[in-house]
């Protein structure tokens, strides 16, 4: 047969002159979407979150009323928080709030002393207690707060451990105890300037002077 025909119709002739043109190519099924612009992810990126704020409870247990009651405004606030109860003390109270403690609800245990740095509050730190009762299985805080300079009372003569605990506050945010046995660095060497938990000291610009002098190096290598 002489004009045999495919199955799906003819074509049509080739022009004259040259062969038959080619069909376009077809893009990549996903070359459209992949040559569309993406809009900037900066202008529809959502704002930082605020970091969370401790969400404290009021603590009013046994323990928080007889404080309360035993020594009256010397207790600014009794709460809790994630089931861990503290005491917020004025700074002439916690030293009697710590032996009270210690000698009639059985915490004996000074697990640590240490401080929070707040550089643009007037009560600049956060001093605070941590004490443990082993017959209670419990754990109390006791905080205060400090304006820079202020010396509150040693721990010494309530809890012995708290001579190398006052010392390590000392080297790391310069607060002095008054009436401590030993106020001196328990970390750093005495010729080591500032204190490397207070705000102003960035961790990699400590005492540069006593790094290269004795060690050899940039400080924050």
């Amino acid at each position: 047969m002489a004009d045999e025909q495919k199955p799906g119709g003819s074509q049509a002739p080739p022009p004259e002159g040259g062969a038959a043109p080619k069909a376009p190519a077809k893009p990549p099924p996903d070359a459209a979407a992949k040559a569309a612009p993406k809009p900037a992810a900066a202008a529809h990126a959502a704002p930082p979150k605020p970091p969370a704020t401790m969400a404290a409870t009021p603590w009013d247990g046994d323990l928080a009323r007889e404080l309360k009651e035993r020594f009256g405004d010397g207790i600014a606030q009794t709460s809790t928080y994630l089931g861990q109860n503290f005491i917020v003390a004025k700074p002439d109270a916690a030293i009697p709030v710590l032996e009270y403690l210690k000698l009639e609800a059985d915490f004996d245990y000074l697990v640590d002393i240490t401080a929070v740095d707040w550089p643009k509050r007037p009560e600049r730190f956060d001093l605070v207690y941590i004490v443990y009762s082993f017959s209670r299985n419990e754990r109390v805080r006791i905080k205060t707060y400090i304006a820079d300079g202020f010396q509150p009372e040693t721990a010494v003569g309530v809890h012995l451990t708290a001579n190398w605990l006052e010392r390590e506050v000392f080297d790391m945010f310069g607060i002095e105890f008054a009436g401590h046995p030993d106020m001196r660095r328990i970390l750093l060497p005495e010729e080591w300037q500032g204190y490397p938990l207070r705000k102003e000291n960035s961790i990699l610009l400590q005492d540069q002077r006593w790094v290269q002098e004795n060690l050899g190096i940039e400080s924050g290598q």
